[in-house]
């Protein structure tokens, strides 16, 4: 096992690495910029260490900076968390290089299944069906329009190396094809330095359900069930919850051992997660594969008992998988809920600023479990650089409908003072007759009328 690990990321998910690290006995440093100096998940670590200045890309997407850091305070090994560096291959190649573990994937792995397009080939071949529409990245306008009449509109255009709903556009008929490919495409160089395209039938409809998956260094790969992540806005997730209110077991014993199978099978190590679309129908569609660790990981590890950061600790330290599929136990439901710094009245506008008070969530229920996984205290600032996550309210219960009364407690009584934040937007949510017996997908929100701006 690693003696000190550097943790390269900051907030909530950081102190959740380093309590990880603490179970084990390894010891932890923190990287932090400038303006996460005396930031409170910083009081957890060992020992920590100034990447650069407030910019990302002055301190957390400095990858010279963080091998450096992780050379001069000793480090065997570099755990990325989720964003910045966490699905760059050339990062992950450098500390391989460097002699300096790389808590996640292999390099080659985080390629393949970065390039979307090049992740769908791969994932068709290894038998999951995929949305129809190009088998690759388009070459240009014209082969679009030819698939586009071929799948039949609406139809969306994708960004190969995107994510997060940049380089997306959706296109009802051919009138706005030309248009949209041209705005996405520059949107995708914007954000990823790569205009690369490729073409997908828009299901509409859909839900958007993932599947867990974890793999060692000898071939071993086991899933640990799925989530529904269809509340959504701008395609960003903001609740997520396990089971999916619609997935059927058979459904889960049939899929999600193909799922792990098929990452097995190109040489995938460490923890992932791969999502697809569910049809009305019922029909799943492979859309990506996330080669880290999710934000939404607490609500496996809430029905299966399994800690998936210390699992992906012992992976990278090239240990075996501790259980076989069969030894996977699914207990109870779990719901997360994102809480955000942000004003959902204003459009989900970003509101950092000084949190004045804090107050935890409190529930009342027999065999209801509430986690709060967060790094704020009264009196710290959320600077403006980052993300706008504050902490995540996850709720585990019995069965949905406990949970979803548990969530209604825990959402009363979670405080947090100074800022707008999304905890609001979560009560009218549950306050929604739709959403509590399962009727939504990814549209919803859209449709719901929850949300002002």
């Amino acid at each position: 096992m690693f003696r000190t690990v550097l943790i390269a990321n900051r907030g909530e998910i950081a102190l959740r690495i380093i309590r990880a690290c603490r179970e084990l006995d390894i010891g932890t440093v923190v990287a932090h910029s400038e303006a996460d100096r005396g930031a409170p998940w910083l009081d957890e670590a060992d020992r920590t260490i100034c990447v650069g200045a407030a910019r990302s890309e002055s301190s957390y997407l400095d990858a010279g900076a963080i091998l450096q850091a992780a050379e001069q305070t000793g480090c065997q090994a570099v755990h990325p968390g989720y964003g910045f560096l966490a699905e760059n291959p050339v990062f992950a190649a450098r500390c391989e290089q460097q002699g300096i573990t790389f808590i996640g994937p292999p390099a080659e792995a985080i390629r393949r299944m970065g390039a979307k397009a090049g992740a769908k080939d791969t994932m068709a071949r290894a038998g999951l069906p995929t949305i129809p529409g190009s088998a690759g990245v388009l070459v240009d306008l014209d082969e679009a329009r030819r698939i586009a009449d071929e799948v039949g509109y609406p139809v969306l255009l994708k960004a190969s190396a995107g994510g997060g709903g940049k380089g997306m556009r959706r296109c009802d008929d051919e009138d706005g094809l030309e248009d949209a490919f041209s705005q996405a495409r520059i949107e995708a160089e914007k954000a990823f330095g790569n205009p690369a395209l490729y073409l997908e039938k828009l299901i509409r409809g859909g839900r958007h359900i993932e599947f867990q998956v974890l793999c060692d260094a000898f071939g071993n790969a086991v899933h640990l069930g799925e989530r529904e992540c269809s509340i959504q806005r701008k395609h960003q997730k903001l609740v997520e919850e396990s089971p999916s209110p619609v997935v059927t077991g058979a459904e889960r014993e049939e899929l999600g051992p193909k799922v792990a199978q098929a990452v097995a099978r190109f040489g995938y190590r460490n923890a992932g997660t791969v999502e697809f679309l569910r049809d009305p129908e019922g029909r799943f569609y492979f859309m990506e594969m996330n080669t880290r660790l999710q934000v939404e990981h607490p609500v496996t590890e809430m029905i299966t008992g399994v800690d998936l950061v210390v699992a992906q600790l012992r992976v990278a330290a090239n240990e075996p998988l501790a259980l076989v599929q069969d030894e996977v136990p699914f207990e109870g439901h779990a719901i997360e809920f994102r809480i955000n710094a942000e004003d959902p009245d204003q459009d989900f506008r970003p509101d950092p600023g000084e949190i004045r008070s804090f107050e935890p969530a409190e529930v009342d229920l027999d065999g209801v479990r509430v986690r709060w996984d967060s790094a704020i205290r009264p009196g710290y600032r959320i600077p403006p650089h980052y993300d706008s996550l504050v902490g995540k309210l996850i709720v585990h219960a019995p069965d949905r409908e406990v949970a979803l009364r548990g969530a209604e407690q825990a959402l009363e009584t979670l405080r947090v003072g100074g800022i707008h934040t999304t905890i609001g937007f979560h009560r009218r949510l549950l306050a929604c007759d739709a959403f509590r017996a399962g009727r939504y997908d990814i549209d919803f929100l859209a449709l719901a009328n929850l949300v002002g701006g």
